[in-house]
């Protein structure tokens, strides 16, 4: 699952960007309004998380913003207002939830999931390639009932090769979505996290595979096609 946080409290959005990862969720973070805005239009989420208010351009008017441009992701708004006027002012500008700070990150995390299965956009929970399936609760691989639990950082390689099959990413392209923009990371993780992924397939007895493509980057393949 691909989420957008937006939250200006750096520290905040931090803490909720690893707690997200460790959930199995492939993150996109941000720290303004405008960024947020620009991120939901360019990328898809599958559900979003704005605060109120952020610099530049509130919460509210990225959703409204969001609704009037046709953009049907589900949002769940964080606010330190708990005022009923508040939360109906968001709750009418197109809303799916509202949750006041300070909060409990699992009761957040149960929220967004609950968002997602009344979303009429929500896809199904486990995603299937060739003759393997990736199920993103549990991060578990499976291929012939034989499975394999992936790391968080593997998990998000293989569901966003899974979510786009026969696609080629580039490595810097992978970088980006996993690790995110501004990571400290070298490059080379990339390859390492492939190769691990790799061996994993091969220890299920799964056709399928990641390739090269020489110049290019990386493509998920299934050797019967």
């Amino acid at each position: 699952m691909r989420l957008l946080i937006a939250e200006d409290e750096l520290d905040l959005a931090e803490a909720l960007t690893v707690f997200f990862e460790k959930n199995n969720f492939t993150v996109d973070t941000v720290n303004d309004g405008a960024s947020a805005y620009e991120y939901a239009t360019m990328e898809q989420n599958d559900a979003m998380i704005l605060d109120v208010m952020m610099p530049k351009m509130n919460g509210i008017e990225v959703l409204q913003k969001l609704r009037e441009h046709g953009i049907k992701t589900p949002i769940m708004m964080l606010t330190a207002k708990a005022q009923k006027d508040d939360r109906i002012t968001g709750f009418n500008a197109g809303a799916d939830d509202y949750l006041p700070k300070p909060f409990e990150p699992d009761e957040l995390i149960c929220r967004v999931r609950a968002m997602l299965r009344r979303s009429e956009d929500y896809t199904p929970t486990v995603l299937s390639f060739g003759d393997i399936s990736l199920t993103p609760g549990t991060g578990m691989l499976e291929c012939g009932g034989k499975q394999i639990r992936l790391s968080g950082r593997e998990f998000q390689v293989m569901e966003l090769f899974m979510r786009s099959p026969k696609i080629v990413f580039p490595a810097e392209r992978i970088m980006e979505r996993v690790w995110g923009w501004d990571s400290d990371a070298e490059i080379n993780v990339v390859w390492v996290h492939i190769s691990n992924l790799r061996k994993k397939l091969k220890s299920i007895n799964s056709q399928v595979t990641i390739c090269a493509n020489r110049g290019l980057g990386y493509i998920l393949e299934n050797k019967h096609d």
